[in-house]
């Protein structure tokens, strides 16, 4: 190998260790920041530096050892809080699930003013929780879970302020009842359907009889204005048979025959006058009954039939 090849040699391989170094370099003296992120540098453990653009910032002084960096997240985050326990406003022992999103709004104050902030929320959660759904009714847990977690969230972003945590919402989930709770919950409300169903059954009986009642008077009342009406429709139907004399006379001759043999009527039409009474032939019908001797059917002059005994 000849001296110009050597010396070849020798370069490629600095070449190649000086990128590297360089690279070593490089990174070691400058802070890449990724969007929605947060880079704290410290010097001796006190604050230094806060980068919070996105993208690559100049810093020699991170190559000594006494230079920390912590990157801190800006994106919303959520914590789920299960099984938070508080007695409403009865005492009695609610379960509620609570969702709770947030984001770090001062980095600074999130990693130096708290030593577990996230636990400290979790505890500031359930605190808030116990204060706020412990003046309200089993009932108004279940149905104003949004306006209760307003109520959470302003009360939990006041504390987390100081924190550097901005709270953006919390909701109250999945409300339950301890199991022995919600069977006598349950046995109550079905003693009340059980009560209102027979208060049902009670006034419909009730309404019934008053309608049967009132049916009952009403068809009396039309019974007896149909009984006071029937004397004065017989009254005038008197009165005008009697404005035809011949025609009234028989009419009370049948009514007579009526009360002879009350169970049928018995018309005699077609004899002239002098040949037979209406009463006559009454009295002979009366006399002919008692016998099972047959009846003939004879025709009179005038061409109606009469019943005249053998």
């Amino acid at each position: 190998m000849n001296a110009e090849t050597l010396q070849l040699v020798i370069g490629l391989a600095c070449g190649l260790l000086v990128v590297p170094a360089l690279v070593v370099i490089v990174r070691g003296a400058t802070i890449f920041v990724e969007d929605e992120e947060a880079v704290l540098v410290t010097r001796f453990g006190k604050l230094a530096a806060s980068f919070d653009k996105p993208g690559l910032h100049v810093l020699p002084s991170k190559l000594m050892p006494w230079i920390k960096h912590t990157r801190v997240s800006l994106r919303r985050d959520f914590r789920h809080f299960k099984n938070v326990h508080v007695n409403d406003a009865r005492g009695t022992t609610v379960i509620v699930d609570l969702w709770v999103e947030f984001r770090v709004a001062d980095p600074a104050k999130a990693i130096f003013s708290v030593t577990d902030w996230d636990s400290a929320l979790q505890n500031l959660v359930s605190h808030a929780a116990t204060s706020i759904l412990g003046s309200r009714e089993f009932r108004e847990i279940l149905c104003d879970r949004t306006e209760l977690g307003e109520l959470l969230a302003k009360d939990v972003a006041a504390e987390t302020a100081a924190w550097g945590i901005a709270i953006e919402l919390v909701f109250v989930r999945n409300v339950s009842l301890l199991p022995e709770v919600s069977r006598q919950m349950f046995e109550t409300i079905a003693a009340r359907l059980e009560r209102a169903k027979a208060d049902i059954e009670e006034q419909g009986r009730l309404d019934v009889a008053q309608l049967e009642a009132e049916t009952a008077k009403r068809v009396a009342e039309l019974v007896a204005d149909a009984k006071g009406q029937y004397p004065a429709a017989i009254g005038r139907a008197l009165a005008e048979l009697k404005a035809r004399p011949a025609l009234f006379d028989a009419y009370n001759a049948l009514y007579e025959l009526s009360l002879v043999r009350p169970h049928r009527t018995v018309s005699f039409r077609g004899f002239a006058d002098g040949e037979l009474r209406a009463t006559d032939a009454a009295m002979i019908q009366m006399e002919a009954a008692p016998l099972p001797a047959r009846t003939d059917a004879v025709r009179t002059t005038h061409g109606t039939d009469a019943v005249k005994p053998r």
